[in-house]
This record gives C-alpha cells, sequence and structure tokens, in this order.
C-alpha cells in the first residue's frame, strides 16, 4: 500500500470527523443564535469569536486540507483503470477544495471586520453581515453542485472498475444526486440535510476502503502501487 493512500484514507476519517464537529458547534451554539434574529446573531458573532472561528476553520480548512489528500488517495487508485474519469473527478475535486478554502478565509477575517463594527455601530455590523455573509456563500454558489460531480464520478469510475467497492460507489452516486438537487432552491433543504451527513459516512466508508488492503483488481492493473 502506497503512503499515499494511507495519507487518504485517514483523511476521509477525519475529513467525516470535521463535519461532525463542525455540524456540533453549529446545532448547540450558532443556529440557536440565527434563530433569534439577525441583529441577536450578529452579536453573537461579535461576542464569540473563538467558536465562530473554531467552526470555520474546522469546518472549512481542515475539511479542504482533508478533502485534498482523498482526492489524491483517490485518483492514485483510479488513474490506471479509468484514466479519463479520474483526471475529470480530480479536477472537480480540486476546484471544491479551493472553493472551501476561499469561502473559509473570508468567514475567519469577517467575523473580525463585524466584530470591530459592531463595538461601534451594531446596525451597521448586521446590514454588513448581510453583505459579506452572500459574498461568502456565492463563492461556493449557495449548492452542493461542485463536491457532488467530484463524488459522483469518482463512484461511477469506482463501479466500473471494481476498485472502490459496488456498495460504496453505489452510495456515493446516491447522495451524489442528492447534492446535484440542492440547485433547485425548493428542494435546497431537504437535499442538503441527505448530502451534508451523507458525505460523513461515505467519507468514513472511503477513509476505511483506502486504508485496507487493496483490491486485487489494482493489484493487477498496477503491481507497482500494492
Amino acid at each position: 500500500m502506497s503512503t499515499l493512500q494511507k495519507l487518504g484514507g485517514w483523511a476521509g476519517l477525519v475529513h467525516a470527523l470535521a463535519y461532525v464537529v463542525a455540524m456540533v458547534i453549529m446545532v448547540a451554539l450558532v443556529l440557536p443564535a440565527r434563530d433569534a434574529g439577525l441583529e441577536a446573531y450578529v452579536a453573537f458573532v461579535a461576542g464569540n469569536r473563538p467558536a465562530v472561528d473554531a467552526l470555520n476553520f474546522v469546518g472549512y480548512w481542515v475539511s479542504a486540507v482533508t478533502l485534498v489528500l482523498m482526492m489524491l488517495a483517490l485518483y492514485e487508485r483510479l488513474k490506471t483503470a479509468a484514466p479519463v474519469a479520474a483526471q475529470v473527478a480530480a479536477a472537480f475535486g480540486l476546484i471544491w477544495a479551493a472553493l472551501i478554502i476561499g469561502s473559509g478565509n473570508l468567514m475567519l477575517r469577517d467575523s473580525g471586520v463585524v466584530a470591530e463594527l459592531y463595538a461601534q455601530n451594531p446596525a451597521q455590523a448586521a446590514s454588513t453581515w448581510v453583505i459579506l455573509e452572500a459574498v461568502e456563500n456565492g463563492i461556493t454558489s449557495g449548492n452542493e453542485i461542485v463536491g457532488s460531480l467530484w463524488v459522483l464520478l469518482v463512484c461511477v469510475a469506482g463501479w466500473r472498475t471494481g476498485l472502490l467497492g459496488r456498495a460504496l460507489s453505489a452510495f456515493g452516486m446516491a447522495i451524489s444526486m442528492a447534492g446535484l438537487l440542492t440547485v433547485i432552491p425548493a428542494l435546497f433543504t431537504p437535499t442538503v440535510a441527505v448530502f451534508g451527513p451523507g458525505m460523513i459516512v461515505w467519507s468514513i466508508w472511503v477513509g476505511v476502503a483506502l486504508l485496507r488492503r487493496q483490491p486485487a483488481a489494482l493489484r493487477q492493473t498496477s503491481p507497482a502501487m500494492a
């Protein structure tokens, strides 16, 4: 087993953990403040920067770094048996990671900007936050298309080659279809509720698959990688 396969496997597990940690912080702290209204939410952001920054760092930077390692490991596994699909999938994986990093960097910076502004003018801080948040969400288009395309291409290649296992590939294709449907505003909430938790399960599954002994199909097509 190559070093990259091991790194990708552990990255898959950490990627899932980052999702879980971010979701816990979001549900326990952020969502109650958001539900209380815009002014209450901005006050929360200004007064709880450590929690907000931790959420953004884990949810974006840790997620993106581990995503890159997963993408490279999956590309290594698929590139010999499915070169075209592996290359196209890798491109979408890198784009997704770049978008996540870009949005995360803005969020880390914007929380400080809003906190400083809130100390001087709470009303202006609230209106500024609306604009900044729109820009942050706009970087990822407010949907899961790019990430879903990566998962879909990886899983189609994994299904056709047998290098990821049929069950794992089928599950990935199913959640990727849910992710693609997030482009429809009326379906965003239910489909993202499927795609998000589904990615946690899929990432763990991928991590375990990469850490296990490589399948016979891979050893036959690329002995040097075994």
